[in-house]
């Protein structure tokens, strides 16, 4: 027997009346016990504009799960804001707040015995620790994306949150005014809605339509925009109708969805985020998947998608050009995808995307057909070599020449590093080594927005690379790797870098190189010694002691 059948038994059962009279005092009436429970995860709150828009969704999904014949449960989850916590002490608790979603969703659905749930979010760490909650779990749900924010303007051009991160760096080089300073800071975010280009709320959302655990177009509607509340509603239908059914999510999310959706975050110039975020999906799923499965879809499918941070449009410009259903129509009619794989709407992939057309609009450059494509290949590389024996990650487009070999400027925080980039103490050619933010060293693999921003503020996009065991915002693109594993805190070779030793990045080669003799690297590994936790008590400290490798997911279960 179920959780949910077990619980539908006790609250039915003479024995435990108790439980209904708890019902009753909520309004149910004797015949909502037949009926299915449907729990609401929503993910709204005023700590974020990603977030603040949530609200309305949630009462439309409530409205729906009633009117479908369905009890409606409503909870609450957290989050954290990934872009007002950049570059701050409240960057570590980011990643950390995946799994704090994952476990409080999970919490609710057994300790409650739903029958199933429909989960609402907005930024970043929302989709990623909503859908482990939602395999982990295994009832009947589905997603529902908060939507993107519109693209601010200021004198005619279009903004998004990294506008202000580079303005730093412009700004501080003399090669911005502070009327244009102020006026991109003042204009970047103009309403509710998560980050507007390709980062990693969207990335992720987008692929959960690859998947098919969220409904198709629903990934690049804007949060301000009617469109947005119908179709939680119209997720809601379908979610009852899919408990009716039985239709369970570790029945969709298999190895060949993930595919689906690693394809489609190819395609699409997604964020470096998706890498960690996928490993630990399939783990919750049970789902084999690893780095080099990441690096196999890379080698498969293009990008086609001219999409930002490397590219020149939004997500509002994608959902006009027709979405992710059009670039998934793309990939199947070029054999790129599984069209068989199950959806949550009970129909496979394939048959959703029957009447989209095989070829993108004409008089758009955001979407392209296949002999087209921005880049041949995809764009998250995984990097190997003597600094990452467990693997790296490269985010390669947007950039003349993915190789550099350079010498290393050491740091063990992200504040150093932004006073050397600002006081312009980094010059043309030198490679950044950022470390000891790792999953247990950072603890929480902050992002490195702020550095990699003001790098390329300063016009040094092209020439500086940078590496660290910390991860980086979807919004970041350059000469950068993060992810490297094994972490400096857990003895890897990022911890025995020296000032000055030369590092080579070879994205052609997947190349990440100490150029330095091996007798040396393990005199040095000879004397490191590894550092006190940088936290003895809290979810900081419960983190660093629990989590596993980037490579694994950084998960804690």
């Amino acid at each position: 027997m179920s959780p949910n059948q077990r619980s539908k038994h006790i609250t039915e059962g003479i024995a435990r009346s108790p439980n209904r009279a708890m019902y009753y005092a909520l309004g149910y009436e004797k015949a909502d016990f037949d009926k299915p429970m449907i729990g609401i995860a929503n993910g709204h709150s005023t700590i974020t504009p990603c977030n603040a828009g949530l609200q309305p969704l949630a009462e439309a999904a409530v409205a729906a799960v009633k009117a479908a014949g369905g009890n409606p449960q409503l909870f609450g989850t957290p989050t954290i804001s990934d872009g007002m916590a950049m570059g701050t002490e409240g960057m570590k608790y980011s990643l950390i707040s995946r799994e704090v979603i994952a476990d409080a969703i999970e919490t609710c659905v057994q300790g409650q015995w739903m029958d199933g749930v429909l989960v609402i979010g907005g930024c970043d760490k929302n989709m990623p620790g909503g859908m482990m909650a939602i395999a982990r779990t295994n009832v009947p749900a589905i997603y529902v994306y908060g939507g993107t924010i519109k693209p601010g303007r200021w004198k005619g051009q279009d903004l998004s949150i990294v506008s202000p991160f580079e303005a730093v760096g412009a700004f501080m080089a003399g090669r911005m005014s502070a009327e244009d300073f102020e006026g991109i800071e003042r204009n970047a975010c103009p309403g509710t809605g998560s980050c507007g280009g390709m980062y990693t709320a969207n990335t992720m959302s987008s692929s959960f339509e690859a998947l098919g655990m969220s409904l198709l177009s629903s990934s690049t509607m804007a949060n301000p925009d009617a469109e947005t509340v119908d179709s939680a509603a119209a997720s809601a239908r379908v979610l009852v109708e899919a408990v009716r059914r039985g239709i369970r999510p570790r029945e969709i999310i298999t190895r060949r969805s993930i595919e689906n959706a690693v394809a489609l975050i190819m395609a699409t110039g997604g964020s470096t985020n998706a890498v960690l975020h996928y490993l630990a999906i399939a783990h919750s799923a049970e789902v084999e998947w690893s780095l080099d499965d990441f690096e196999r879809m890379r080698r498969k499918v293009p990008v086609i998608c001219d999409l930002r941070p490397s590219g020149r449009y939004m997500a509002v410009d994608l959902h006009r050009a027709g979405g992710i259903p059009q670039v998934l129509k793309i990939l199947l009619a070029a054999g790129l995808i599984h069209g068989d794989c199950p959806t949550i709407t009970g129909r496979t992939l394939g048959e959703e995307l029957a009447d989209v057309p095989e070829a993108p609009p004409a008089g758009q450059e955001v979407i392209r057909p296949i002999d087209r494509a921005l880049y041949r290949e995809g764009h998250l590389a995984v990097l190997r070599g003597n600094l990452a024996t467990g693997g790296a990650v490269a985010k390669i487009t947007g950039l003349k020449n993915p190789v550099i070999t350079g010498p290393a400027r050491v740091f063990d925080d992200e504040a150093s590093a932004m006073d050397a980039i600002l006081s312009d103490r980094i010059r043309p050619g030198d490679v950044l080594v950022l470390r000891y933010l790792g999953p247990r060293g950072g603890p929480g693999m902050p992002e490195m927005l702020a550095p990699t921003s003001a790098i390329i503020g300063r016009g040094l996009g092209e020439s500086v690379a940078l590496i660290t065991d910390g991860r980086f915002s979807g919004g970041t693109w350059g000469m950068v790797v993060g992810h490297v594993t094994p972490e400096a805190h857990a003895g890897g070779t990022i911890a025995l870098v020296a000032e000055g030793d030369r590092v080579t990045i070879d994205a052609h080669r997947q190349l990440l190189q100490l150029e330095v003799d091996e007798a040396e690297i393990e005199r040095r590994r000879q004397a490191w010694r590894p550092p006190a936790p940088r936290y003895e008590r809290g979810v900081l400290a419960k983190f660093a002691r629990l989590a596993r490798p980037a490579s694994e997911g950084a998960v804690t279960d």
